[in-house]
């Protein structure tokens, strides 16, 4: 039975009483659309903008599902930032508040894929080492002077103490390198053989997730549990995908396939002591000389010369995969294990490449470390998605950014939820509590050049220098390519006379700026760069200090949460279209373009509003934040697409006043509060959540994670409330006025329906005329409107 409508928001007023909250109009609108949904086992898109509290509202319907039903409820998340904050906060503070209603605290596990955890066996000496002088052969002596050293004390020392044996719990992080020598893949795992299967971390977490009610995991994980039928996920009849945005993009990335000539040579040389593998050497010669005269780009066909190479490759991997079989399961060890499955992949690869799938789009890259790299992906994963994730079970979707021009159609055809035999499916726009043209300015650099192909120009850097200056710092500088977020950090370095961020500088550097915030101190501003460190590392960093400056791209377009005074300030270097060169993207313009479709609208500018979106959301996080989002592209407010990108954008206010904004930046560094305190990663256990949260029944009885004692800085005491003396995290906003409604008011709008709104405006008719045209209520008819920007409000439209 599904839970009755007073019992949803019972146990929403007690969630939202229990962490200090207030609820909202869309939480709670959304909490019963979710629960709605499950009971008629029927899809549901949500789009949920920042600060509506949407994980409360999907993980209430999801625990009281669980419970109703007997099993369990699964979430998947594109960022480890939001399993961590789903895990770490939000399900101990939830649990402890509804556990009087329910009867018992909810129980819940975090799953993730092998390479994730410390494997001990291979800690042990299990398995062969990866490469010369690798981590588990590097001595003592050599520790004092070796990066690589260094990171084995680190890990032998972890692996000593973690409970969960969870990478994301290591902090400082080591390299990938390192990593590498303490993990196994799940083709490289031996399984139930595994001499310490009863130790594995693996094991245990997933053992434990089979009987809570809520289990977290990453797309990724979740595609390849619904694709390859390994049941890796307990069973469950409902799957709540959270960033959903991101998808379609995990997934594909997932079953995008790749060979390189050094990858086939590893493959025969980790064979090499159990079989017979020249031929595997040969051929990855052979294949390695057809690449390199290859072009880099996409294949519109195998070539004959490609053809033959990859045929060898194959062919030679099915003789050692023979060699390699074991005589007994028994027979089977580590390195043999190691072994099949590196020829398993270059068997595999090789023959997909050679089928030539009619939706499989490949293409040659040319990696500097690596060489040419030959990549095969699926142009749509749209009828896979259908069949294997919203087949046999109720998925809700949500994120910040599911309606791009005003519609869900986008999404929706990504996702094989529209055209002939499409799964019913329902859209809602819950809105955001925040009041964005009070909280927010967005700022185009008009007067700057477009953006070109030669890297940033010294106008562009001069414009960084200025922004940065006048705020104090408390910038994340999100870019569209890491070669541009280093040049930004290094030409910052050194205007403002700092060095990697770890100093203390003097921030001499007077460059073009006109301003010199003292708000939080005068102390020199740093900059730091993704790839430094971990990425969760950086942003921990730049949100302690103001006056330290996160500059990157890919990962902090979205998932970076720094609420308060700490980003007061988000610059974007241009429009995030695809490469025009990227495979992929051209596959599916040129595919939309044969069939009458805008290939560029229809695949680049979308792709392009998704990212704008997600990263002008980086600066709003709170009620009480503000803060400016700057656009160093010109395009806009100049192309003819700009437009339908600010349609996109959150409704800040809109402005090409240099002058306005500089003095806007200064008045809020000059009146900030410090920064808000950050916590720090929960130290996990054997289920993946905060170490001592298990129950009194254990984990083998389902009493997975029923309470937290929180282990990081500025916790809350045992009955959830805030210790004394302790300023809140990051806790949930007080509600604001709305600066926009829900779309739909709980209308799923059509794209002719659309159509029609926008031929009614043109032609005048009046709201009335309008509304009766359409049989909808004024209501629905003015927040559709507004959406569009074709009636003015007493808000300012986003349009330039």
């Amino acid at each position: 039975m599904p839970p009755k409508a007073r019992d949803l928001d019972a146990l929403l007023h007690a969630a939202v009483q229990g962490i200090g909250g207030v609820e909202r109009p869309g939480q709670v609108q959304m909490v019963h659309a979710v629960a709605d949904a499950i009971a008629r086992g029927e899809h549901l898109l949500v789009q949920a903008g920042t600060g509506t509290g949407k994980s409360l509202a999907y993980l209430i319907p999801a625990v009281a599902h669980a419970f109703d039903a007997g099993r369990p409820a699964v979430v998947a998340t594109a960022t480890l930032t939001l399993q961590a904050q789903i895990v770490d906060r939000d399900m101990p503070r939830l649990a402890r508040a509804i556990a009087p209603i329910l009867g018992r605290q909810p129980t819940y596990a975090l799953v993730k894929g092998r390479r994730n955890y410390l494997c001990r066996h291979k800690l042990s000496g299990g398995f062969p080492d990866d490469d010369e002088g690798s981590l588990l052969s590097v001595g003592a002596v050599d520790a004092n002077v070796a990066l690589l050293g260094a990171e084995v004390v680190q890990l032998r020392s972890w692996a000593e103490t973690t409970q969960s044996g969870d990478r994301d719990e290591l902090v400082p992080g080591v390299s990938e390198r390192a990593w590498r020598q303490v993990s196994v893949s799940a083709h490289e795992c031996l399984g139930q053989k595994c001499p310490m299967v009863t130790e594995c971390f693996v094991e245990q977490a997933r053992s434990a997730a089979k009987d809570v009610d809520v289990v977290v995991t990453n797309h990724a994980f979740m595609a390849i549990d619904s694709f390859e039928g390994r049941q890796m996920l307990p069973e469950h009849d409902v799957l709540i995908v959270d960033e959903g945005h991101e998808l379609v993009d995990r997934v594909t990335s997932t079953i995008t396939d790749e060979l390189t000539a050094p990858m086939i040579a590893g493959a025969a040389k980790r064979a090499g002591r159990l079989a017979q593998t020249d031929q595997v050497t040969d051929a990855s010669e052979f294949l390695a000389a057809i690449l390199e005269a290859l072009p880099e780009g996409r294949l519109n066909g195998i070539p004959d010369s490609l053809s033959l190479a990859l045929a060898r490759v194959r062919d030679s991997a099915r003789g050692v995969q023979t060699e390699l079989k074991p005589a007994s399961p028994e027979d089977n060890n580590g390195a043999r294990q190691v072994a099949r499955a590196a020829i398993d992949e270059v068997f595999e690869n090789a023959e997909r490449l050679l089928q030539e799938r009619e939706l499989d789009v490949a293409w040659v890259s040319k990696d500097p470390r690596r060489g040419s790299v030959l990549r095969v992906a699926p142009m749509s994963v749209a009828m896979l998605m259908r069949d294997k994730v919203f087949g046999d079970r109720t998925v809700i979707m949500t994120s910040a950014t599911l309606e791009l021009g005003g519609t869900f159609d986008s999404v929706a055809g990504t996702l094989g939820l529209r055209g002939e035999g499409a799964p019913t499916w329902h859209g809602l726009d819950v809105g955001s509590p925040f009041d964005y043209p009070r909280q927010a300015i967005a700022y185009v650099a008009k007067h700057l050049p477009s953006p070109g192909r030669d890297g940033l120009a010294p106008e562009t850097f001069d414009e960084i220098e200025e922004l940065v200056r006048a705020s104090g710092g408390r910038t994340l500088g999100l870019f569209s390519s890491m070669r541009a977020a280093v040049a930004a950090t290094e030409a910052m370095r050194e205007r403002f006379g700092t060095g990697t961020g770890k100093g203390s500088g003097t921030g001499s550097g007077t460059g073009s700026g006109t301003g010199s915030g003292t708000g939080s101190g005068t102390g020199s501003i740093q900059f730091i760069c993704q790839g430094e460190d971990q990425t969760s590392t950086l942003v921990r960093r730049f949100a302690r200090d103001a006056r330290t400056c996160l500059f990157g791209t890919l990962s902090l377009w979205q998932g970076v949460d720094v609420p308060g005074s700490a980003c007061q300030l988000v610059i974007i270097d241009r429009i995030p279209f695809p490469r025009p060169d990227d495979p992929l993207s051209s596959a599916r313009s040129q595919a939309i373009a044969r069939m009458g479709g805008n290939g560029f609208m229809a695949v680049s500018a979308t792709h392009a509003a998704l990212r704008l979106a997600q990263g002008a959301g980086r600066l709003v996080r709170r009620a009480d934040d503000r803060g400016v989002v700057a656009f160093l592209d010109s395009r806009m407010m100049t192309a003819r697409y700009a437009g339908f990108l600010q349609k996109s954008l959150p409704p800040f206010w809109p402005t090409t006043d240099k002058a306005m904004v500089l003095a806007a930046l200064r008045r809020l560094d000059e009146t900030a509060d410090e920064p808000l305190p950050v916590h720090e990663p929960a130290l996990r256990g054997v289920a993946g959540v905060a170490a001592g949260v298990l129950g009194e029944g254990g984990v083998g009885e389902a009493a997975v994670a029923g309470a937290v004692e929180r282990t990081s800085m500025g916790g809350e005491d045992g009955d959830g409330r805030l210790a004394a003396g302790r300023r809140p995290m990051v806790d949930d906003p007080p509600i604001a006025r709305s600066a926009r409604t829900a779309v739909t008011q709980g209308h799923a709008w059509t794209s002719e329906q659309d159509t029609e709104l926008r031929e009614g405006v043109d032609l005048g008719l009046t709201l009335e005329e309008l509304a009766e045209h359409l049989e909808l209520e004024d209501g629905v008819i003015t927040a559709r409107l507004s959406l569009f920007g074709l009636e003015l409000s007493d808000s300012p439209r986003m349009t330039f």
